[in-house]
């Protein structure tokens, strides 16, 4: 346990780190460029862990908290300036020199997103195949004529080569047209191709977030797992019941059970229920009682008992025969970089979009707890995954960052714009009343994000 927590620690530390340190070289360099002495380069706040003073003056510092950094600039409203170095004070640049050096920080987080596709891409991404199973019964999906053994090879007129990719592009197709059916491309099992109009319940992923494929009644086709028990969690209905590691359960409430699949329905289907089961242990038969826990909230009850099934190795090598990698050769990378980071970009526009208009719930809103449990889990999945992950934030910090509000470098390109148009900069007293704001917005954002956090960590 400690050495998973740190795993993801690391991870987590690692991914801030690059993304922090690529935004304010952004600054940094550009700056430097264009004749504008930098005094200070800082990843992180804090206590500094390492500096040193480069030859041109600069100090360079890495601190104790990564959750940000800066670049300090020469300036002759944050103190005296040398004659000498006027002309190289950031206030005394022109606009559009100003606009540059802000701007180039977000543009350095979309650089750094185009150049992590391209090595995902090169290296490839693994996935499981989208072949579905059995709908669930009364779902759109089956409702749609989604059959078993299908494979769903595009949504929304974009290619899915895994069930992550088909998660992300009917998030797409939902957030372009909430109101109208997502479709779908499949591929039968004997190779026959076409459409499906699948209704999704756009309210329940924008609003609630939902998982909108679970949502929709679609399910993997996995192959068929033995009910035996793996791991059993201290504290939970499973361990209160007396099951073991080992055990294989041979029926609930005298209903036969062949696979894990029958084991789980029975579970998600009987919440605070209590149930009979009659299971195999050390090749004797025993009978127990369960009662499963109960998440979730009215018609979204289900069971739950904290146990994990025991895979065999005839399973994992069915597991792996529906893996699939998506690789791709440098320059077919490249463009499909450039055009994975845009549709992210206006994916990421559209859901901040849905959450200030109220279309999609607060609860949407991450921080770095649940941040850095994503970087774990991508990390220990494969390079291939983290590199999507460092992806996938630096687009986001490239967004958030260019959002007009004051202290962000969207505020400060707002306020350069407000002085292109009206010729002369923004009162000082105008600009500190912003940045109150500004601030007092990001305070309240940064709660909201820890709320959530602390509330996904509760269960």
């Amino acid at each position: 346990m400690i050495g998973s927590t740190l795993f993801y620690v690391l991870a987590f530390v690692v991914a801030l780190g690059i993304l922090v340190a690529i935004h304010e070289y952004g600054h940094f360099w550009t700056a430097r460029t264009l004749g504008v002495k930098v005094l200070r380069f800082a990843v992180g706040f804090g206590r500094p862990i390492w500096k040193r003073t480069g030859a041109d003056g600069t100090e360079y510092v890495v601190a104790m908290v990564p959750l940000g950094g800066y670049v300090k600039m020469l300036d002759e409203r944050e103190g005296d300036v040398a004659p000498e170095d006027v002309d190289r004070a950031f206030n005394r640049q022109s606009v559009w020199t100003r606009i540059a050096i802000v701007a180039a920080g977000p543009i350095a987080n979309f650089l750094l997103a185009i150049a992590a596709y391209w090595l995902m891409f090169v290296i490839g991404i693994s996935g499981l195949a989208p072949r579905m199973d059995t709908p669930v019964a009364g779902s759109s999906a089956e409702r749609a004529g989604v059959v078993a053994g299908s494979e769903i090879i595009g949504v929304g007129g974009r290619d899915t080569a895994s069930w992550e990719s088909v998660r992300l592009a009917m998030l797409d197709s939902v957030l372009a047209s909430p109101d109208q059916p997502v479709p779908l491309l499949v591929r039968d099992a004997d190779g026959t191709t076409s459409e499906i109009a699948l209704s999704v319940d756009a309210r329940g992923a924008l609003e609630n977030g939902t998982d909108i494929v679970a949502d929709a009644g679609l399910r993997a086709w996995l192959p068929p797992l033995a009910p035996v028990i793996d791991v059993v969690s201290p504290g939970e209905a499973a361990a209160s019941a007396g099951l073991r590691s080992g055990d294989r359960i041979v029926a609930v409430d005298g209903a036969a059970v062949t696979t894990w699949s029958d084991w789980v329905q029975h579970i998600r289907g009987n919440p605070g229920e209590p149930l009979r089961l009659q299971i195999e242990r050390d090749n004797a038969t025993a009978e127990l009682t369960l009662i499963p826990g109960v998440k979730g909230e009215g018609d979204a009850r289900y069971g739950f008992i904290g146990a994990s099934a025991k895979a065999d190795e005839a399973y994992l090598q069915a597991i792996d025969a529906l893996q699939t990698v998506d690789r791709r050769g440098p320059l077919e990378a490249a463009s499909s970089a450039v055009a994975q980071t845009w549709h992210m970009t206006s994916l990421t526009v559209q859901m901040i979009g849905k959450l200030i208009t109220g279309q999609a719930a607060l609860e949407n809103v991450s921080g770095p707890l649940t941040i850095a449990q994503f970087a774990g889990e991508s990390a220990s999945v494969g390079i291939d995954h983290y590199l999507k992950f460092i992806a996938l934030i630096s687009v986001s910090l490239a967004v958030l960052n260019l959002l007009p509000v004051p202290v962000l470098d969207g505020g400060h390109l707002l306020f350069f714009a407000i002085e292109v148009v009206k010729g002369s900069p923004l009162s000082e007293r105008t600009q500190l009343f912003g940045q109150q704001i500004g601030l007092a917005l990001l305070a309240g954002l940064m709660c909201l994000a820890f709320y959530n956090d602390i509330l996904r960590l509760l269960g």
